[in-house]
């Protein structure tokens, strides 16, 4: 009877929240299981999300309770982490090694936690032993509260494109390549929504592969949300035609400005507002295409879906449109990202502007140096680092270790800028300091383009160059109006630099996006702590439903082989329930 005690409280919450205005509660179940499907036309094991592949879209509020039943019905660990949503206080909810044991097979674990002041476009995706390869992504959308206006007329229409890089063999074989000290080599293709390319080319794209169509109206503009969720590969995305109004990027919106195309990076995601305003003589391509590599060579890396007006006069032909032409020119991609800045006049989840918050003014407290360099071999295993440290996950998570005073878990002393040193594999994390405002500096010396990742923050975006970083680089920063984003791009042979206010208690995960390295060791974790609080205002306690592991092993009781049947007897209850309050509400509120 504990979760019907549980369904009737949550009841209870909905009444409370609907009457007397406390933030709602929204509900979710994902269950992670096997399928078989064949986007690019060879059957191959997916990981498929309520039995969909990609998963279905979660979307709620700004400050809604998220409360999501994760159900594990694969045949290894699972843990879903959930890129850009900063978990405000509790850390406990982020889904990666270094703050929550995993998911065995056969388990189920909810995660609760609040969109505190967020907006914008996200998504999830399993964070263990490559998963994200083989599927079990979704995204992830949190719109405005009625009272905030948004910075541009309400599109006709909302539309989620998920462009990535693909492989047919699935994450275990990938894992085994790695393993084995060899690299994953080049793609298989690009998916776009789960599916292979249309057939624009029949020399290059074989019969009978299903792609994606996207059903638009003439004179209507839509939002369409673009992620790449893909394994390591840059993917220059563009609409046959058809202008992108870029107006958001992961929780921020942007400047309004047009492009015919933008690059978008592993883990990065963006919101487009695209009129339809073409005469639709024919249907229109929709284009993910490999960057910075032989163009020749990856041809067939490439994504191809089709936009199809409602009074279209026939199918898409003929060739794809251009991609930038800048193989000769290394500052065209770089110049357009920092040509992304932000809308500092318009609101986002909170009705002061963006740009209050007045960064630029800001004294650094500690700064960081993060060098990446190409895998090397340590201990006989090829391994990916930061600053000369390959990290290996603590038995026991980092929080959770600190409550129970478990020793010898990990180490504070992770270098504030590389050693002279050989690489090594080790435990160690940044200690860094509640309040503080800090600058890292991301030099990327590794012979592909990187994107870094910070769970429970956005950053502001205020430098890129290539080269080696140096201190006079910081005359050439924007210190007015950078994007704040949690994913961005540092070039190969270049460095990218971020600020970051120190605001959110907890653990929170530090990695590069690209799937291949973040697997071989290149991340580590930042720790803050509030010494001074003493009661959980600036962090949530352990939850209730916490799992053990490591060192805490013994603590963690065994779950009942019937739980799943039980769950569903009082999700029934539950929803006999919420209609009895329903009326209630409709009664007296």
């Amino acid at each position: 009877m504990a979760a019907f005690g549980l369904a009737y409280w949550i009841c209870v919450g909905l009444l409370l929240g609907v009457c007397l205005g406390a933030d709602p509660f929204a509900n979710f179940e994902l269950d992670f299981s096997y399928i078989t499907a064949s986007p690019l036309g060879v059957p191959q094991q997916v990981i498929a999300v309520n039995g969909k592949f990609p998963g279905p879209v979660i979307n709620v509020t700004t400050n809604y309770n998220v409360v999501v039943n994760v159900k594990n019905k694969l045949d290894e660990d699972l843990l879903v982490t959930w890129s850009g949503i900063q978990m405000r206080r509790s850390s406990w909810q982020d889904g990666v090694l270094g703050t929550n044991c995993p998911i065995p097979p056969k388990w189920n674990w909810t995660y609760q936690f609040q969109v505190k002041d967020q907006i914008g476009s996200f998504f999830y995706y399993p964070s263990l032993n490559l998963q994200r390869a083989s599927g079990g992504f979704g995204p992830f959308i949190i719109t405005n509260r009625n009272i905030i206006p948004i910075p541009f007329n309400t599109p006709d229409g909302d539309i989620v494109i998920m462009i990535g890089d693909w492989y047919t063999r699935n994450h275990t074989a990938l894992r085994k390549a790695l393993d084995g000290g060899k690299e994953l080599g080049m793609p298989d293709g690009v998916l776009i929504n789960g599916k292979g390319p249309y057939r624009y080319n029949t020399s290059l794209v074989p019969d009978g592969i299903e792609h994606e169509t996207i059903n638009v109206d003439p004179g209507k503009t839509y939002r369409i949300r673009v992620h790449n969720v893909g394994v390591s590969t840059c993917l220059n995305f563009r609409i046959q035609n058809h202008n992108l109004l870029l107006a958001e990027t992961e929780g921020y919106y942007t400047s309004q400005q047009n492009y015919t195309s933008l690059d978008i990076h592993v883990g990065q995601s963006y919101s487009f507002l695209v009129t339809m305003d073409q005469n639709a003589s024919s249907d229109y391509y929709i284009v993910a295409s490999a960057r910075f590599v032989n163009q020749s060579l990856w041809q067939r890396v490439t994504g191809v879906a089709v936009l199809h007006y409602s009074n279209s006069k026939g199918a898409a032909t003929g060739p794809l449109p251009d991609p930038p032409n800048d193989f000769y020119d290394t500052s065209y991609s770089l110049n357009q990202a920092m040509s992304i800045r932000q809308n500092v006049t318009a609101s986002g989840a909170r009705p002061n502007p963006q740009g209050s918050f007045h960064y630029g003014q800001i004294n650094v407290t500690d700064v960081y140096i993060l060098k990446s360099l190409p895998p090397v071999m340590i201990d006989g295993k090829l391994r990916a680092t930061y600053n000369g440290i390959s990290f290996v996950n603590p038995d026991t998570p980092i929080r959770l270790a600190d409550v129970y005073k478990v020793k010898g878990d990990y180490k504070l002393d992770f270098p504030n800028k590389p050693l002279n040193r050989a690489p090594i594999v080790d435990r160690s994390i940044i200690n860094a300091t509640y309040k503080g405002f800090i600058e890292i500096i991301l030099q990327n010396n590794d012979t592909v383009v990187q994107t870094f990742h910070l769970d429970g923050y956005s950053f502001f975006v205020v430098g890129m160059g290539y080269g080696e970083w140096m201190e006079n680089n910081r005359g050439s920063y924007n210190r007015w109006d950078a994007i704040s984003r949690s994913t961005v791009q540092v070039f190969a042979g270049g460095w990218t630099a971020v600020f970051v206010s120190l605001d959110n208690v907890g653990v929170w995960n530090l990695r590069t996006e690209n799937l291949d390295r973040w697997y071989l060791g290149q991340e580590t974790y930042m720790r803050i702590i509030n010494p001074e609080d003493t009661d959980n205002k600036t962090e949530l306690p352990v939850p209730d439903n916490v799992l053990y592991c490591g060192a805490l092993s013994r603590m963690q009781k065994p779950q009942k082989a019937s739980a799943e049947s039980t769950l569903h007897v009082h999700s029934q209850l539950y929803v006999a329930l919420l209609a009895v309050f329903s009326t209630v509400i409709a009664i007296f509120c």
